[in-house]
């Protein structure tokens, strides 16, 4: 079977560099530094003038990265706790095993996304000479062929009777309440001690005034794109979905908490907009 055209998907290389631009634009200390995503990504100079690098969007570099720092502080405590698997729901071009190898070699990561974009990152990797590290799993999951991530999941070795760490980020609104608490029900159904980290999007008439029209931007364009956001959630929806679930233990971390948590001191304002997209961390079986 031959792959489609192999190429990183857009949303995947705008988070990239918006990581790497944070290293460059924004003032230390680094909320995440990750320069191996523009390894990857190798765009051509002057990528910072692109329009979707500009100041306006600064705020939605800010969330990127501290979700990102969030999800990987999470699994280092947790792999502190004995969890020894760590799942990446649409992992698109994470870096974590590149920069974090002595952390990541006492996990097995898996890495689920499309097959074009698993066969492109894995070319990427061996052309920049990092290579596919053992303890890195990239499962392609063919989702428009009605292909289960589960069962891809469980063919690439992850073993269901140990705990392990699963994050979604940026990924629930692109599915339907439906798809989402079939994920939901799945992670909540693996062994005990097991997590979720994953990002929900709130309904954009709460969105703070000042970045709601570069929600509904992003809105737009996903839906040109022909990949259209289906769901926004409350706290509370999303907490009360987390609970039917079947989540033993569910919390809600807002961006205001991200901003106290990563945030606190800086004198440039950089700070996650409020009321745009949030965090659910939940625990399976109590």
């Amino acid at each position: 079977m031959s792959l489609p055209q192999a190429v990183p998907d857009n949303t995947a290389v705008r988070t990239a560099l918006w990581r790497a631009l944070h290293l460059e634009a924004d003032a230390a200390p680094h909320v995440l530094e990750d320069r191996v995503g523009l390894e990857l990504v190798a765009p051509e100079d002057g990528w910072q003038d692109r329009p979707d690098m500009s100041p306006f969007t600064r705020p939605f570099r800010a969330s990127i990265v501290a979700r990102a720092r969030f999800v990987e502080d999470h699994v280092e405590a947790q792999l502190a706790g004995g969890v020894s698997q760590y799942v990446i729901l649409g992992a698109g071009l994470d870096t974590f095993v590149q920069r974090k190898p002595q952390l990541a070699s006492r996990l097995q990561v898996y890495e689920i996304d499309r097959p074009a974009s698993q066969h492109w990152k894995r070319q990427r990797l061996m052309d920049l000479g990092y290579g596919i590290a053992p303890h890195l799993h990239l499962v392609p999951v063919d989702f428009e062929a009605g292909e289960a991530w589960w069962s891809r999941l469980g063919a690439s070795g992850f073993d269901v009777d140990q705990p392990a760490v699963v994050a979604s980020t940026g990924v629930s609104m692109y599915l339907s309440r439906e798809a989402n608490l079939a994920t939901l029900r799945r992670v909540a159904a693996l062994a005990k001690g097991s997590t979720l980290v994953m990002s929900f999007m709130l309904p954009i008439e709460l969105n703070d005034p000042e970045v709601r029209v570069g929600v509904e931007r992003a809105a737009a364009g996903a839906k040109a794109s022909g990949t259209p956001w289906l769901s926004f959630f409350t706290p509370a929806e999303m907490l009360a979905l987390a609970r039917e679930a079947g989540f033993a233990r569910v919390e809600h971390v807002s961006a205001v908490a991200l901003a106290e948590r990563y945030f606190s001191g800086r004198t440039d304002g950089l700070r996650p907009p409020r009321d745009s997209e949030e965090l659910l961390v939940a625990t399976a079986k109590a």
